[in-house]
Formats: structure tokens, C-alpha cells, sequence
């Protein structure tokens, strides 16, 4: 019986190391123009090939007195993508860049919030807060 418990008890240790914990680190959530570029690392992963990573965030048009737009000046915007996985962990790098209509042209400026990065095939999230 002790025997059959240490099989198990090894199996499940197993089990749970190749598991993994996914995490992110060394995510990065720049601007580059009116687009924002969030880029990092996910690790901790298993073995499996690729990770599916979505990023979302909120789009407002701000005008020159940083008022805030009212709530047809605001959009969701998201960018995903397939990244492979090497030595349990992956690298990603996405953009995204809102439409607004009419344009949100000088002297309005684009500020995004409410930054999400999340690896779908995990369900593992990380928020970033304050405006970019």
C-alpha cells in the first residue's frame, strides 16, 4: 500500500510539473503614433506548441482641454495572434490601432485605458491601469 501511494503521490507531482504556471512577465505597453504596442513574455507553460494571446484596451478621442469624450468617442479595440511556444514559455508582440469615425485628428489625441493582455489557451489575464 505505502508503495502504491508514492507511485501516485510521484504521478501527480508529474502531472502538476508539466502543467506548468502560466504567467506573464516582462510585458511592455507602449505607444508608437495613435498605436499601442503591448510586448512580453509569457512563461511557465507546459508542452504544447503555441499559446493564443488577446489584447484589448479602450479607445477615446480626448480633445486639446483633456475633456473626455462622451461615450460614441470611445471604442473597444483588441489584437490577437498564434505565438509559438519554445522551453515553456513565449514571446509576443501585438498593435493595435483604433478607427474612429469622423477621424480623431489634430488637435484631438487618441489615449487608451482599461489595457487587458490575456493568453485565451490558458485563461491567464493581466491588467495594466492608468492611460497610455
Amino acid at each position: 500500500m505505502r508503495r502504491f501511494v508514492l507511485v501516485v503521490l510521484g504521478l501527480m507531482t508529474a502531472a502538476i510539473a508539466w502543467a506548468g504556471n502560466p504567467h506573464f512577465i516582462d510585458v511592455t505597453v507602449t505607444r508608437e503614433g495613435n498605436s499601442l504596442v503591448v510586448s512580453g513574455k509569457e512563461t511557465g507553460l507546459g508542452n504544447e506548441s503555441q499559446v493564443h494571446i488577446v489584447v484589448t484596451a479602450t479607445a477615446a478621442c480626448v480633445n486639446p482641454g483633456s475633456k473626455r469624450p462622451q461615450a460614441e468617442n470611445k471604442i473597444s479595440v483588441s489584437a490577437e495572434g498564434d505565438f509559438p511556444v519554445q522551453n515553456g514559455k513565449a514571446e509576443f508582440n501585438l498593435t493595435l490601432t483604433p478607427t474612429f469615425q469622423p477621424d480623431c485628428s489634430p488637435p484631438m489625441t487618441i489615449v487608451y485605458s482599461d489595457v487587458r493582455v490575456c493568453d485565451a489557451s490558458h485563461d491567464v489575464c493581466r491588467s495594466f491601469s492608468g492611460a497610455f
